[in-house]
């Protein structure tokens, strides 16, 4: 009988999943044509990056990380070790790693123990600008512990460096961050948002990227899967629901060395597109 009916049963699964593939598409192109309010202002940081990294290396900043040895951090190592924008960088993790023999002697490590922070902070002290770019999974760390790293852990970090003297604080989020979630991941995350900015850091910009396209160094076969579905999606639609990674931190760099007035800033997936000035043309 069900082989007799393979043929009713097969069309009608082709129908819903090209009914899907269409509204699903829809979405996308909805999504990536729907203009930002201040595009032309992200555009405009984008197209003056280069007169803006002169200046700033002119200041003679100095920044830390927290998260380097991840995936966001070991890019965002490599990306100013390119750029060269501050005279230190001092790397703050919870283990010392062997740095790629393109990183030069203005990065430093700087090993501490998390669940005591308050007796590192003289690391953070004095420093201009701070990246923060912790994260784990549940999965790896159980919910427990996804907390600590997502919101405890930041939270500290930001707090040391304030008291430390921190004009800049760039703390890394996700796309879909709400503290009223009902999700855990985003619920986390936007709970950490909520908190770094009682804090009160003359500048704090807040990135929400979508899923990050990067081959990570950790198994997590769920995300290889969904990021091999999602290369042709990106290529179609680049700034709805993917972040490329060199796009994400070269977007970090290009905010931190713009000038701005602005004490909280949220930058979502298509902002940090635009101020990349990588994947998307402003002039479209």
């Amino acid at each position: 009988m069900l082989w007799f009916k393979c043929g009713e049963i097969l069309g009608g699964l082709a129908l819903a999943v090209l009914c899907l593939a269409i509204v699903l598409g829809g979405y996308f192109f909805s999504v990536e044509h729907t203009p930002s309010e201040n595009t032309s202002d992200l555009c405009s940081m984008a197209e003056a990056s280069e007169d803006n990294i002169e200046k700033f290396r002119k200041e003679n900043n100095m920044a830390f990380i927290v998260g380097y040895t991840g995936e966001t951090g070991s890019a965002l190592v490599k990306q100013l070790a390119k750029d060269k924008i501050f005279k230190k960088v001092v790397l703050i993790g919870r283990r010392q790693v062997k740095l790629p023999p393109e990183i030069g002697p203005e990065f430093e490590q700087k090993q501490v123990d998390f669940d005591n922070l308050d007796k590192y902070a003289d690391v953070f002290k004095g420093i201009d600008v701070g990246f923060c770019c912790l994260g784990t999974t549940r999965g790896k760390s159980g919910t427990a512990g996804f907390v600590k790293v997502d919101f405890d852990y930041v939270l500290k970090s930001a707090e040391l460096a304030k008291a430390g003297g921190c004009k800049q604080f760039h703390a890394l989020s996700s796309q879909g961050a709400d503290k009223d979630s009902r999700l855990l991941y985003t619920k986390t995350k936007g709970q950490m948002e909520e908190a770094l900015k009682v804090i009160h850091f003359p500048r704090l910009s807040i990135y929400r990227p979508a899923v990050l396209m990067v081959n990570r160094e950790e198994s997590r076969p769920l995300e290889s899967i969904a990021r091999f579905f999602l290369v042709p999606i990106a290529k179609m639609f680049p700034t709805a629901i993917t972040t490329p990674m060199d796009v994400m931190v070269k977007a970090m760099v290009n905010n931190v060395v713009s000038p701005s007035e602005k004490t909280v800033e949220l930058l979502d997936n298509k902002a940090i597109h635009h101020i990349s000035g990588i994947s998307v043309k402003c002039n479209k």
